[in-house]
């Protein structure tokens, strides 16, 4: 099987230059010239204080390096992608942490051969010239039932150590006391992942195969396969299948758990998981535990110890208590941590009702001298896109989906239910707000929301029983420039545009007609809005679903201009009636 794509300049570079990228990104990091150590730039204000130091195989970032920082590690040793750093480097970082004036040096290691032996050798290295150092060594899986002898894992559990030990050092604790504290903890600190794919190290094929629709769980940070393969179910089956695993009682490698305890979770994407899985996966590991009785007391979400690009995730669970949280919640700058609530996940309301609303069509309105010409005026243009329904869909099935007529038809039946149970308010406003809210629920798509933006828009000019012929003008010219704006059309782009801008600009005469022109100057608007539709057959379309047709294949007129200039025709006609 052939190496996966990966974005890299190089299969050889590419950890020296991520940790390069790190460094130049993060100004309170930098480089250990010569070793790819990761070191926080205040190194000299760990003088008299226990320096951390931790580390691993590359392809987990942000781990290690990102963990780096005032009140969690102080340094931060890379190897190769899944391959334990050298001692020479590791020796290096613990020198350097020594000579800024560290008092001690602690180093955190996560339960692999290579890790052991590679940190044990640089430890006793170390001691040799001089330095006091300690080793505390993460050990977090609960996949196995029967561990073999090199004991349970080391995985995304140890940053709950990385942040507690380094929160201590920080307040300046002796290296014993940081050691029994971290220790005590992880005996409360369980960790189980499942995957939906595996990963593969640069230049190399996939660490193993799984088939479509299987899902490994247990396994590890380093592409090794786990202890159960299993079909893939829905979420909220998949956590509850991981935690009853971590805390079975017949697991020799269980995390105790029972009802009334406390903890922190740590929801870890192992690479590629997207963010929305990883919140679903998060609310059911958050459900499960408090349908067990246990106390969610802060939450981790997001990307902190990877496996490359593995699609999968982890879930760590550390039992706590009031000295444990406060040390979890004390302040770091590592640029990986996340800014997390010190308030409790459990026990808290989480949703508000929204602010009490009621919509425009089910209020009461009065009714005014304006009604019935109003409610003929609302009758005439559902009848006249009713009537033009089949019209509108055949000139459609030419640039869209061949539903234009039908979604008009749909919006005036929806305006004539509302009518039947209503009485056609007085104020114009309100009715224009009404029949917006209608379009806005029944009509659905880009139609309805542009006819509720205009009839939003121009709602606000026309709020008087009295409102006036130029109310109307300014009205309908404050509603088409709603649409422009909002839907991004112009005039020419070959949509409904082209046949409500020319009537719009005719309208607006009204604001400066006498008294006796009035009909004639709304008979222009609605020829010009005819015109303006039928000339929409020789328009390229710049806007909307025909913008994506081929200009060759549509050449008859813009339904929803058509649509404009049929309602327009209408309310002439209802008005002369």
């Amino acid at each position: 099987m052939e190496a996966p794509q990966k974005l890299l300049n190089s299969v050889d570079g590419c950890v020296d230059e991520a940790l390069l990228g790190l460094v130049r990104a993060c100004p309170g990091l930098t480089l250990l010239r010569g070793h790819r150590v990761v070191v926080r730039s205040d190194v000299h204000s760990l003088r008299g204080k226990v320096g951390l130091l931790s580390g691993g195989g590359s392809g987990h970032e942000p781990a290690h390096a990102g963990f780096v920082g005032a009140g969690m590690l102080s340094a931060a040793v890379a190897g190769g992608v899944f391959a334990s750093p050298p001692p020479d480097a590791i020796l290096a970082a613990i020198l350097h942490l020594h000579h800024a004036g560290a008092s001690a040096v602690l180093l955190i290691v996560k339960n692999y051969t290579g890790d052991r032996l590679n940190f044990g050798l640089a430890l006793e290295r170390a001691r040799a010239l001089g330095v006091a150092a300690q080793m505390v060594v993460a050990a977090d899986d609960c996949a196995f039932e029967r561990p073999s002898k090199a004991g349970r894992r080391g995985l995304g559990g140890t940053l709950f150590v990385h942040k507690l030990a380094g929160a201590m050092a920080e307040e300046g604790e002796a290296l014993d006391r940081i050691v029994s504290t971290v220790n005590a903890a992880l005996t409360g600190i369980g960790t189980l992942g499942v995957s939906l794919s595996p990963c593969s190290v640069p230049g190399c094929a996939p660490t193993f195969q799984l088939p479509p629709g299987d899902l490994e769980l247990g396994l590890g940070i380093h592409g090794e396969p786990g202890v159960k393969r299993s079909k893939v179910t829905s979420a909220d089956d998949v956590v509850q299948t991981m935690i009853d695993h971590m805390t079975n009682p017949d697991n020799q490698s269980r995390l105790p758990l029972t009802s009334g305890d406390a903890v922190v979770v740590c929801v870890n994407n192992l690479g590629a998981l997207s963010c929305l899985e990883l919140a679903v996966v998060t609310r059911a590991a958050i459900l499960h535990l408090e349908s067990r009785g246990v106390g969610v007391e802060r939450v981790m979400s997001g990307a902190f110890m990877t496996s490359l690009e593995m699609s999968g995730v982890s879930i760590s669970v550390m039992k706590t208590h009031p000295e444990l949280l406060r040390l979890f919640d004390a302040r770091t700058s590592a640029p990986a941590w996340p800014n997390l609530s010190t308030a409790s996940a459990s026990g808290r309301g989480f949703t508000v009702d929204p602010a009490p609303q009621t919509r425009p069509q089910d209020q009461t309105h009065a009714e005014g001298p304006l009604s019935p010409v109003l409610g003929r005026v609302v009758d005439g243009v559902c009848s006249a896109l009713l009537q033009i329904q089949d019209e509108l869909n055949r000139l459609d099935r030419a640039s869209g989906d061949g539903d234009c007529g039908s979604t008009h038809a749909q919006a005036a039946r929806a305006v004539q239910e509302w009518r039947r149970g209503h009485v056609t308010p007085g104020c114009p406003g309100q009715l224009l707000q009404v029949l917006g809210a209608v379009l806005q629920e029944k009509m659905g798509g880009s139609s309805g929301a542009l006819y509720s933006l205009f009839l939003a828009a121009a709602a606000g000019h026309v709020t008087e029983q009295k409102s006036g012929p130029s109310d109307w003008a300014r009205a309908v010219h404050a509603g088409t420039q709603a649409m422009r704006r909002y839907g991004g059309a112009d005039p020419g782009d070959r949509t409904m545009l082209d046949a409500l801008c020319p009537a719009a600009d005719e309208l607006m005469k009204l604001t400066t007609a006498p008294p006796g022109g009035h009909m004639d100057i709304l008979q222009a608007a609605v020829q010009k809005a005819a015109q303006g539709a039928a000339a929409t057959s020789d328009l390229t379309a710049k806007a909307g679903r025909a913008s994506y047709i081929s200009a060759a294949r549509v050449s008859e007129p813009d339904p929803g201009a058509v649509a404009v200039a049929a309602i327009l025709k209408a309310v002439l006609e209802a008005l002369e009636r």
